[in-house]
């Protein structure tokens, strides 16, 4: 598995360990139903066709992170040692059919094995009796055609920053450059004190936008345990998925086409486009309308909410002693990832530019982490560690830097002897006319 892969499993890892880990203490029995429910549910593992994951392997995951001081790279998988093996009809298997039955209500049996084995759910070294699987399907109650209607139940978060819901809100015309375009809201809210965290209008609903939104609001109010967001674009994004779960944030998306479990922010929105944008004139700069959406949020977050009955500052700050403070260095939580092979003249390449890496990493493949606009600050890191930023090439420097041998060449020889010392230790050169004793 190559670097994106392991990054991708280990996101994936953390979204499903996330409520067994952290300072909050679990109260007796919960622990148990948690793994419980886990253990019984249809997971999409990437990179596997299995959807089924044991409650000791969840376990094993929770101690991982723990040993390896809570960072998201001790969750990297290992490599397997089964490869190659052939796989027999087990629960697992059992369970994929079942969700692919749930997919295909309409379907006949052999349309559901057909598909079975064209998604890989059955390999074709398994041979099932179609018998044993109609069998599977009526224990289950799976062949009935009516629909059970969903349990959708009201909920709350117990404590502030536990769930933020977020999500993108198609607003006003706007003045860009003279000329009208339309503008796009980002918010999050705190899901237990209906607090405004952040809200902010962009030119689009790109993923950098939705980025930079968020890490506005992680700044001024704390890092929260869980984002429940949407399905668009902007919020499946690998480097929204990847800072998240850095943080210690479980990223959670909803159904699709059911916005239902996000009714909160979905309320929001509506009482914003009636008090706000209402009385909101057509065509002001971006920067005027999101001044003016300040100022009105300062006053809705201030404001006695009709659901809780208390302002959602004073019931949000009334635990404040309990939130997590984002950290100093928020802004390289959010930035890109590529891996790079360093050439033996210790170089790499990235963005139409050519960079130097510390020379004991030639030869090698690293790990950049950089800002796209801030091409002075690109991070190598080499198994997990960090080596650095790195120096863009400068040849013309290169040309006057003296090497270890060069320097060897040129100092006059001395047949007095002297006081035996440690040799120099090569650090890339020196320029003409610098010599340093401290070597």
């Amino acid at each position: 598995m190559d670097e994106e892969g392991k990054r991708r499993m280990a996101q994936f890892r953390f979204g499903v360990i996330h409520d067994l880990i952290g300072d909050r203490k679990l109260k007796r029995g919960e622990r148990k139903k948690l793994l419980l429910e886990k253990s019984s549910c249809i997971w999409d593992i990437p990179g596997s066709e299995r959807s089924f994951i044991s409650a000791s392997t969840i376990l094993s995951w929770v101690r991982k992170y723990e040993k390896g001081g809570r960072r998201i790279e001790s969750l990297y998988p290992d490599g397997r040692s089964d490869r190659g093996r052939p796989r027999a009809l087990d629960e697992e298997t059992i369970l994929s059919l079942v969700e692919l039955r749930k997919q295909l209500k309409g379907a006949s049996l052999p349309v559901v094995l057909r598909e079975a084995r064209l998604k890989k759910i059955l390999h074709p070294g398994i041979k099932v009796h179609p018998a044993t699987v109609y069998r599977l399907f009526k224990q289950r109650g799976l062949l009935k055609r009516d629909e059970t209607p969903l349990d959708r139940r009201r909920f709350e978060a117990e404590l502030p920053n536990d769930i933020w819901q977020s999500d993108c809100m198609h607003g006003p015309r706007i003045l860009v450059d003279g000329k009208e375009r339309k503008a796009y809201l980002f918010a999050f809210l705190d899901d237990m004190s209906r607090l405004i965290c952040h809200a902010e209008f962009f030119c689009n609903e790109r993923v950098e936008n939705y980025i930079a939104a968020l890490r506005a609001a992680l700044a001024k109010r704390g890092l929260p345990r869980k984002l429940y967001v949407d399905n668009g674009p902007a919020f499946r994004s690998h480097l929204l998925a990847h800072a998240t779960a850095s943080l210690g944030i479980a990223l959670i998306h909803s159904t699709p086409y059911q916005p239902q479990g996000r009714g909160k922010i979905e309320r929001f929105f509506r009482t914003l486009r009636m008090q706000f944008l209402s009385a909101c004139p057509e065509g002001l700069p971006l920067e005027k309308l999101n001044e003016a959406l300040n100022r009105w949020i300062d006053d809705y977050n201030g404001a006695v909410h009709s659901s809780t009955r208390q302002t959602p500052l004073n019931r949000y700050l009334k635990h404040a002693h309990l939130l997590r403070e984002a950290p100093k260095d928020l802004h390289d939580y959010f930035r890109l990832q590529t891996t790079r092979k360093v050439d033996r003249d210790r170089t790499v390449s990235l963005g139409g530019m050519i960079y130097e890496a510390p020379i004991p990493l030639i030869d090698k493949k690293i790990t950049l982490r950089y800002h796209q606009d801030d091409p002075a600050r690109i991070e190598a890191f080499h198994e997990g560690l960090s080596h650095g930023m790195l120096v863009p090439l400068d040849m013309n420097i290169n040309c006057r830097v003296r090497r270890e041998h060069s320097i060897v060449k040129l100092l006059p020889r001395n047949d007095s002897p002297e006081p035996q010392t440690d040799p120099p230790k090569y650090t890339g050169g020196k320029l003409f006319g610098e010599v340093d004793h401290e070597l």
